[in-house]
């Protein structure tokens, strides 16, 4: 089952493991880097144009943030 717990732990992984500082990618989509910050931690979940911009920027598709690739 896909819960929100599951997209931002993939969220979250993804941002660490991209090797972006959190300032740089903050910048690029023009919000604070506390923004990023709350991703990372799973207290918040950007808006979805942010979402889609965020998965550009670390180039991962957002199938697998939104777990589409899991099976039922």
């Amino acid at each position: 089952m896909i819960t929100i717990q599951l997209i931002q732990k993939r969220l979250a992984e993804t941002i660490r493991q991209s090797g972006i500082p959190q300032t740089e990618i903050a910048r690029r989509l023009g919000i604070r880097q506390s923004q990023i910050s709350c991703y990372v931690h799973g207290k918040k979940m950007p808006a979805l144009d942010t979402l889609a911009n965020l998965c550009k920027i670390l180039d991962v598709d957002t199938n697998y943030i939104l777990c589409q690739d899991l099976s039922d």
